[in-house]
């Protein structure tokens, strides 16, 4: 049972069901955190449209989808990691990486972008903040931009 009740199309008011149906036409997710950010309008559109940059934005799907599959254990996050660990497997993360990292341990990727965002995201999560080592070996290997993204 969840603790903020989901509210239904047909009982959203005006500017909740504009963005609702907008999010929708444009493919965005509408689930998890979506339903209590349908709350507030503003909030809802805000992260549909952060997310959607995020998305279009300089890292492949791959590097993405490490970086959510880091996030998402971290978290312990049990309905996040399933669907980014579907959705990695959809992009050809090989199966092995997605269980390494399920394991919390380092997977063997062998493109140099990948693993820094592993190293990147494991590294921010658990510190709070990149050492300066980490940080000049992912901006090298990314780029200034790139690792902004990241």
């Amino acid at each position: 049972m969840t603790r903020i009740a989901i509210i239904d199309r047909a009982d959203m008011n005006a500017e909740q069901a504009r963005v609702y149906d907008a999010a929708k036409q444009a493919g965005g997710p509408v689930g998890g955190p979506y339903f209590a950010y349908i709350r507030l309008p503003k909030l809802f559109e805000a992260s549909q449209n952060l997310r959607a940059c995020l998305s279009s934005g300089p890292l492949s799907r791959r590097e993405q989808q490490i970086v959510n599959l880091v996030v998402a254990r971290h978290w312990n996050a049990r309905y996040p990691w399933f669907a980014q660990a579907r959705a990695s497997l959809a992009v050809g993360i090989d199966q092995a990486v997605i269980d390494a990292i399920n394991a919390r341990k380092t997977p063997n990727l062998t493109d140099p972008r990948e693993k820094t965002c592993f190293v990147v995201a494991r590294e921010l999560l658990a510190n709070k903040g990149l050492s300066n080592e980490t940080y000049a070996a992912a901006e090298a290997a990314m780029g200034l931009e790139d690792l902004v993204a990241l």
